[in-house]
């Protein structure tokens, strides 16, 4: 039995692999298929094997079926992870990707999270929420598409409004559709409708904000504490500085998923328009003079860890929302 250290790069048809056993690398191309994925891993089934690839979303699913099948420690890394431990680099390609990847695994593992499998419920409902969050990205072009032909006075083609407006009505149709096919995924699993429904009594939290969290954690199985899920989402406060002279006032990290961040805003914003604790607290820093966005952000941290404390404690939010 030898300790084996995989590389993969991915991408839409192949896989380029490194092996590393022995201090020396082998180079395989694949194709990215299920067949060629068991074939190839059958080879390496009594051995130590870790396995490493970048997070390339959709494309890495066939890895996801057939890794479950072998006792191999799988890691799924962030692309900047990689890109920021390597120092300047000059050129590119896949092989080249590929060794640098295992070599990230071989260095760096003990302190890297071993991949585990979701639920075929869960696959499902990120392929809808990709295909949500397409169609929401289109609709928000073409208003604002309309909204800049509106000032075009004397120069607006009837027609092509039309054509906006009715593209717009159908990605609406559209969404609505995906939204009510990822409601019924979550209903028909107990332990996410449980999830779903608990953290949704949260003042901000809707479904959107809701499903994304059971996504992003797969179902709270991973980033399982409210810090981490703040770091996650770029809303937690960093120091910076440097010896005495260089003191910068604590600010959060632009390394952050940029979705969840925006979804948590929208949360926040919603939140402190009714009456209850997260108001009254943007309202009473606001008033000793705190900075509002630096408010706001404390708010999107306070509803993290108000989630994180449900799906804890197993409770639901006791505060009831009330126009205000």
């Amino acid at each position: 039995m030898k300790n084996v250290i995989i590389g993969i790069d991915v991408s839409k048809l192949t896989l380029d692999i490194s092996v590393l056993i022995d201090s020396t690398f082998q180079f395989f191309t694949i194709e990215n298929t299920v067949k060629a994925l068991k074939k190839f891993f059958k080879e390496f089934k009594e051995h130590q094997v870790m396995i490493a690839m970048e997070n390339t979303g959709r494309y890495n699913y066939h890895l996801y079926e057939v890794l479950p099948l072998f006792e191999f420690k799988v890691y799924v890394i962030n692309p900047l992870h990689i890109k920021r431990s390597i120092g300047l680099v000059r050129g590119k390609n896949d092989k080249i990707d590929s060794k640098r990847i295992a070599l990230f695994l071989e260095k760096y593992h003990i302190d890297l999270r071993i991949w585990s499998p979701c639920s075929k419920t869960l696959q499902k409902i990120k392929l809808l929420n990709t295909e949500r969050r397409l169609r929401v990205k289109i609709r928000a072009a073409l208003l604002t598409q309309l909204a800049d032909q509106s000032l075009l006075k004397g120069m607006q083609d009837k027609d092509l409004l039309k054509l906006n407006k009715d593209f717009i009505a159908l990605l609406d149709k559209q969404i609505s559709f995906i939204e009510d096919k990822i409601l019924y995924l979550i209903e028909n699993d107990e332990v996410l409708k449980d999830q779903y429904h608990r953290i949704q009594t949260i003042p901000g939290v809707g479904k959107v904000l809701a499903a994304n969290m059971l996504i992003k954690t797969n179902g709270f199985t991973e980033i399982q504490s409210a810090r981490e899920m703040s770091c996650y989402a770029g809303v937690a406060p960093f120091e910076y500085q440097s010896g005495t002279s260089l003191k910068y006032k604590s600010k959060v990290s632009p390394l952050a998923d940029k979705e969840l961040k925006k979804i948590l805003h929208l949360a926040a914003m919603s939140a402190i328009r009714f009456k209850n604790d997260l108001a009254v607290y943007y309202l009473r820093k606001v008033s000793e003079g705190k900075n509002k966005m630096s408010v706001l952000n404390a708010v999107r941290n306070k509803i993290i860890h108000r989630i994180y404390s449900l799906i804890k404690n197993k409770t639901f939010y006791q505060n009831q929302l009330e126009m205000s």
